[in-house]
């Protein structure tokens, strides 16, 4: 039996956009900006539940857990952009956060047809990767219905580990599945049904609330300065070392020298420098405050 999808918020057609095809090009990007500020409200009306999945996935990566994202077509593409993000911003070893999506890493570019209609891939998967009780799995679905997001979320409370839905419909299907429900309604689309617009917005919107706040929350963060960067490339090292100029106030050639002694670690350098410790010594400062700059100096 085929799903009524009339009945879904984001199968909706959009009053406003009813002229789409005769507006002009200026017409189209007024629109499309007047209706994008609905997402902000939409997903500001979601903050307490977004705030309850960081305090979740934070205590997974305290105790050694991964944030896992699953999802298909747009809602899985943008898990994995968020997922494959987070080694070069934070410093997380690549399997920390994972993302799958319905069809495999081959459906990124292209559909995979019938993958999303799977009750058992995600599951299969999840198996795959060792599930187990310290991780957190995040379902994504702008129709809040997909079964292969379905599937995921029932094993992994079967394995007993935190769930998290987001979707962009209320009393979702995947919201029942799970622990906690983050379902922004920002209206229909500009274009009837292509939930790559507005609710991929949202899902972005919430996506990267999640993955910052978390790691934030295990001390990934000074201040506003992302301390534990992964020097992969020539940006990143200047960058690295520009941290290490703003949150201590040294110049150049000190914050060259300490990174050096770190060896490439910017949070090391800037406890060394702002402690007066040896490398050795702000490397151990950091174990005990459990990698959280501001409670390294305070201890001291």
């Amino acid at each position: 039996m085929m799903p009524d999808l009339t009945k879904l918020s984001t199968e909706k057609r959009n009053p406003r956009t009813m002229d789409l095809d005769l507006m002009s090009p200026l017409q189209i990007a007024e629109a499309m900006n007047a209706e994008d500020k609905n997402v902000v409200a939409a997903v500001h009306e979601v903050l307490p539940q977004v705030a309850q999945a960081i305090e979740l996935a934070t205590a997974c990566l305290s105790a050694g857990g991964r944030i896992i994202y699953a999802g298909a077509g747009t809602s899985g593409r943008l898990g994995l952009l968020d997922a494959v993000e987070c080694p070069p911003t934070f410093g997380v070893a690549p399997e920390q956060v994972v993302g799958l999506m319905a069809g495999g890493m081959k459906a990124f570019a292209r559909a995979v047809e019938g993958a999303e209609d799977s009750l058992t891939l995600c599951e299969e998967e999840l198996r795959e990767l060792g599930l187990t009780d310290k991780d957190i799995v995040i379902g994504i679905a702008a129709s809040g219905r997909t079964p292969y997001v379905i599937g995921g979320l029932r094993y992994a409370r079967k394995v007993g580990c935190h769930t998290v839905a987001i979707a962009c419909s209320k009393d979702s299907e995947i919201g029942r599945e799970a622990e906690v429900a983050i379902e922004p309604v920002p209206g229909p689309e500009v274009l009837t049904g292509s939930t790559r617009l507005k609710a991929g917005t949202a899902q972005k919107m919430i996506l990267n609330m999640i993955s910052t706040g978390s790691m934030v929350g295990v001390g990934k963060a000074y201040q506003n300065l992302m301390v534990d960067v992964r020097q992969s490339n020539d940006k990143l090292r200047v960058r690295a070392r520009n941290i290490v100029k703003e949150a201590t106030g040294c110049d150049d050639e000190q914050a060259a020298e300490a990174l050096a002694e770190a060896e490439g670690e910017a949070k090391v350098a800037i406890v060394m420098i702002l402690l007066g410790l040896s490398a050795g010594e702000a490397v151990r400062a950091l174990e005990r405050a459990h990698g959280k700059v501001r409670v390294a100096l305070a201890e001291k």
